[in-house]
């Protein structure tokens, strides 16, 4: 049985960290990889390197949105094709676990199902802008 009382907590707290977990992702692109590093990243992997730019965009939007809990639901939605896409191109040729060269597709994997699970719990509590669906749900009004 879901605790009403504490469940819009967790969602909160699982929110802020999918939200963190985009912004530091999107800072190794920006400020380590560099964007220009990573569009001919993105480019030696056969993709078009201006999409290297859009991703890195919804990194940062969608994290900060995560954070202040800005439509949650189709946010979390629109982040999971980013990690799906990172385990077709990147990972998935790495095998399962994280740990190995190149990163397995064991991490990405679970943070888009993290999202889906994100998608699914609502907004939680303390959201600026909550989705249109979870403004009708009185566990998630807190």
């Amino acid at each position: 049985m879901i605790n009403t009382r504490t469940a819009p907590y967790a969602a909160l707290l699982l929110r802020v960290t999918l939200g963190a977990l985009f912004l530091a992702h999107a800072a190794l692109k920006i400020f380590v990889f560099t964007p220009a590093g990573t569009a001919g990243f993105f480019g030696s992997i056969g993709l078009p390197p201006a999409l290297a730019y859009a991703i890195m965009t919804a990194e940062v939007l969608g994290g900060i949105a995560l954070i202040l809990g800005v439509w949650t639901r189709l946010v979390a939605v629109v982040l999971v094709p980013i990690l799906l896409g990172a385990i077709v191109t990147v990972h998935g040729a790495a095998g399962f676990f994280f740990s190995n060269a190149h990163g397995g597709w064991e991490y990405p994997a679970f943070w888009a199902v993290a999202l889906v699970a994100r998608a699914l719990l609502g907004d939680g509590a303390l959201a600026l802008l909550p989705s249109p669906a979870a403004a009708k749900s009185p566990a998630y009004a807190h």
